[in-house]
């Protein structure tokens, strides 16, 4: 069986369930090596066994993501181990409150902020020199369709992941030169825990499950995806640019 990742490491936060479980295992039967970033030890041990059942390896790293010094130890420890960092998938991420704006309180804004936000700037910043080390690359950050919906009732999360896309994309314009290629990610409604806290009364089996969604993840990550600064519309399939509204 051909490995189109073989060799290469792969970074994936929030990989203890969801999204980020489902892309860390696709991306190991494609040959990565996966460290893989959580705060549920229990989720991560869970994947490690079932990476190795696969025949692949894992790094654990139980991690909560709003520890900026702990992202920085992880970085300094992937450039002591590895001297490179080939993928990084930025999915980790908070819902947060379902309210309308009014009701909700300063800290619990900045919390979502906190996860959505902040903890994917400091991974950039400690990540892009062992991602720049590779011959080829990849960052992959999963948005939401809210952030361009302004989504109602949602407004931490829709905010938080509008502010994402534009740090990614920033990012993407500051390596267009480089080999290191930045996309985002749209995955729309799945079958996870936090669309379920979202849609309590939905049918989980109308939607696709993360194992469908992840493969389309894969290859954004491989050394050939040469596209940069784009955004990925799962439901649509479709690859699409950012342009300046009307």
């Amino acid at each position: 069986m051909t490995q189109p990742l073989a060799n290469r490491i792969a970074l994936v936060t929030g990989a203890s369930r969801g999204i980020g479980y489902a892309t860390a295992i696709a991306l190991a039967k494609a040959g990565a090596h996966i460290v893989a970033a959580a705060r549920t030890q229990g989720g991560l041990e869970e994947l490690d066994d079932e990476i190795r059942k696969l025949g692949g390896s894992a790094t654990l790293v139980p991690l909560n993501l709003t520890d900026s010094d702990g992202i920085a130890r992880l970085g300094a420890g992937l450039h002591e181990r590895y001297g490179k960092l080939d993928i990084l998938v930025g999915n980790a991420g908070v819902l947060g409150p379902s309210s309308p704006i009014g009701h909700i309180e300063l800290k619990t804004f900045n919390d979502v902020m906190a996860v959505n936000v902040s903890a994917n700037f400091q991974l950039i910043r400690c990540m892009e020199p062992l991602l720049r080390q590779s011959d080829a690359g990849r960052a992959v950050f999963i948005t939401s369709g809210a952030a361009n919906k302004a989504t109602a009732y949602v407004s931490p999360y829709a905010a938080s992941k509008a502010a994402l896309e534009t740090l990614a994309r920033a990012w993407a314009q500051e390596t267009a030169n480089t080999k290191l290629r930045v996309n985002l990610f749209n995955p729309g409604p799945v079958r996870t825990r936090m669309r379920a806290t979202l849609m309590p009364g939905e049918d989980p089996a109308t939607l696709d499950t993360p194992e469908q969604v992840a493969e389309f993840i894969v290859p954004m990550c491989a050394p050939d995806w040469t596209e940069t600064g784009k955004f990925y519309d799962y439901k649509t399939r479709t690859l699409m640019s950012f342009r300046a509204p009307a």
